[in-house]
């Protein structure tokens, strides 16, 4: 087809292309992080009422689900309408304020767009026009979720990373990635160590260090990339984490002993590795002498 052929003789249209869909996405995944996390309130506290066969009180989320109702303004609810929704140009157009009552919109919105387009274009450019690059996609933009959501709540929702999870399974078979062998040993020792780390630090300190959330995604980077990714990842979550903890500690933007999420960094972690994990292994093997 003459479009294929387009898109793969000239890269500048297949990344234009890449980054207006991608923007797109950056949009949806606004309204997930937003969104979910009140959904996913909602029933936990509808299905605890019914346990105890109470009527379970209104709460944000109700009725809410992430098609509907439409977005509005937060500050004076007025509805926005599709021109004041286009990824990035409304924002710049209105000059980050709401049309209607003036009020400034979180930069968080035009940032995650700009984040999810850079990132997309970032896939496209390493695996190209191909169906591995769709796969990295769509694992892509669930970590995009993943990532912001954890951030505010301190939760990695199972209704995205569960699907990710059998997604890079099922992706096994075809061999993009790694092989059904690696996978199934990546997700079931990728689960397990974390386990294993979280219940002999709370033997020790009495203390919860991280979330069951974090177990499963560092089974899903098992999935995708097989077993052989997990030192790798690990290892760079736990810099990546420690380097920003000192750093906002020092800078007196977080309590010493408050609580950190630690999804962020393995998530970035992970993506790193799925770009550009085997040039990362090779140029350590170079480096050590062990090539």
């Amino acid at each position: 087809m003459r479009w294929l052929d387009l898109l793969q003789h000239d890269p500048l249209v297949l990344y234009g292309i890449t980054l207006l869909f991608a923007l797109a996405i950056g949009s949806f995944l606004n309204v997930v992080i937003y969104r979910l996390p009140r959904i996913l309130e909602s029933n936990w506290r509808r299905e605890c009422a019914e346990a105890i066969g109470q009527a379970a009180d209104p709460a944000p989320g109700e009725q809410m689900t992430l098609a509907h109702p439409g977005s509005r303004c937060p500050h004076c609810r007025h509805a926005i309408s599709a021109l004041e929704n286009i990824p990035l140009v409304s924002y710049l157009i209105l000059r980050g304020r709401c049309s209607s009552c003036g009020n400034p919109i979180g930069i968080r919105y035009p940032l995650i767009e700009a984040a999810t387009g850079i990132l997309s274009v970032l896939v496209v450019w390493q695996f190209g026009l191909s169906w591995q690059a769709g796969g990295a996609l769509l694992l892509t933009w669930g970590l995009i979720a993943l990532v912001v959501i954890d951030y505010d709540t301190q939760l990695l929702p199972d209704v995205v990373i569960l699907p990710l999870l059998w997604l890079g399974l099922l992706l096994s078979l075809t061999g993009w990635f790694t092989d059904s062998h690696s996978a199934i040993l990546g997700a079931a020792l990728g689960y397990a160590s974390l386990w294993s780390i979280f219940h002999l630090f709370r033997l020790l300190t009495g203390k919860e260090g991280m979330g069951y959330g974090d177990f499963k995604l560092f089974a899903t980077f098992g999935a995708w990339l097989g077993w052989q990714c997990l030192p790798q990842t690990i290892l760079l979550s736990a810099c990546a984490g420690a380097l920003v903890g000192v750093l906002l500690i020092l800078a007196r933007r977080h309590e010493r002993h408050a609580p950190m999420p630690f999804g962020p960094y393995l998530a970035a972690a992970g993506w790193i590795s799925l770009m550009w994990g085997q040039d990362i292994n090779r140029l350590y093997l170079q480096w050590s002498g062990l090539a």
